[in-house]
């Protein structure tokens, strides 16, 4: 019996954090550490993207270009600005390079050899694989790690412990002074109740949200990440009996399924289509409830959407390498 063959893989983003932590989940799944290939186009090339062409200074044959050969088994791609990019690759490895996009191109589903979409989005195809949630890196053997290691302010909060998970203001949702207030008013409540507070901060929450946030934790003993050192939201979602996060973050929901416990929802003003399709669908899986300022919900089993993901990805990439191997 022959062993399964070991892919070389690139991941090719502009470098944005979410983009690029999802397609290294995917190769993570996989079993393979990937190059990490970064572009950056310049105007006018990057207005015309994702239909555009590629800068021609950036071609593969050019010294320096982000797709210089030898060219990957397989190419996992995320964003608008890096789909130029795979077609050109597509391209200069004569059909050889198996490419995969995350997320909708915008340009139809001939954009790659296999694309993932979320759900909520409408791009539909023979080529294109649809689940409710999105790719992560949240394997279950690291969360069963970072639950047996838990930090020592974890550590010390008495079950049920509650991970809370605060964005900020996005393209969509806005966190005014009533919505801060009654985020504090319900968090303020979940803990009288006897539930521990532990959560962190994100990139985006304001100062303003972050302060009034950390006051409740104050108050109640709970332990609020003070943005020293590594982020500890492996470690949270971990060690959570229930896990309250803020809307304006589809990723931080998604993710937050694959620990099996309720999610508690609080939305700020704002919303959008999109999310609110995405969020009926995992009430429907008992994933997800409004934070009401209590704990709701039963656990349910993982949702996994990243390992699904690989596992078509495999199997559409040896199909590939077979039919190569006959051209």
């Amino acid at each position: 019996m022959h062993a399964e063959p070991t892919p070389t893989i690139w991941v090719l983003t502009d470098g944005k954090a979410g983009d690029e932590v999802q397609c290294l989940g995917v190769a993570d799944r996989l079993g393979v550490t990937p190059e990490i290939r970064r572009i950056a186009p310049r105007k006018p090339f990057a207005w015309l993207m994702p239909r555009g062409l590629i800068d021609p200074r950036e071609g593969p044959e050019r010294p320096g270009s982000p797709i210089r050969p030898p060219f990957p088994d397989i190419l996992i791609a995320s964003g608008r600005r890096a789909i130029p990019y795979v077609r050109a690759v597509k391209k200069a490895s004569n059909g050889a390079t198996f490419t995969v996009i995350l997320k909708d191109p915008r340009t139809g589903p001939g954009a790659a050899d296999l694309i993932w979409v979320a759900r909520h989005d409408r791009l539909r195809g023979e080529n294109v694989l649809v689940t409710t949630t999105s790719p992560h890196r949240l394997a279950p053997e690291r969360l069963a790690l970072a639950k047996s290691r838990p930090p020592a302010a974890i550590a010390a909060l008495p079950s049920p412990r509650a991970a809370v998970l605060v964005g900020g203001d996005s393209r969509h949702h806005r966190f005014r002074q009533d919505d801060i207030a009654r985020f504090v008013e319900a968090l303020d409540a979940l803990a009288r109740s006897g539930v521990s507070l532990m959560g962190s901060r994100s990139r985006r929450t304001t100062p303003e949200l972050d302060e009034a946030v950390g006051a409740v934790f104050a108050r109640h003993g709970g332990w609020w990440w003070d943005g020293t050192g590594e982020n500890p939201y492996v470690a949270l979602l971990a060690n959570a009996d229930a896990v309250i996060v803020t809307a304006d973050s589809t990723n931080m929901i998604g993710e937050a399924t694959a620990t099996g416990v309720p999610i508690l929802v609080f939305e700020p003003h704002g919303g959008h289509g999109k999310l609110a399709k995405f969020l009926e669908a995992l009430k429907r899986e008992g994933a997800v409830h409004h934070f009401e300022g209590r704990l709701e919900g039963a656990h349910y089993q993982p949702v996994d959407s990243t390992q699904a993901i690989a596992d078509a990805l495999r199997q559409r990439w040896l199909m590939h390498r077979q039919q190569l191997a006959l051209a």
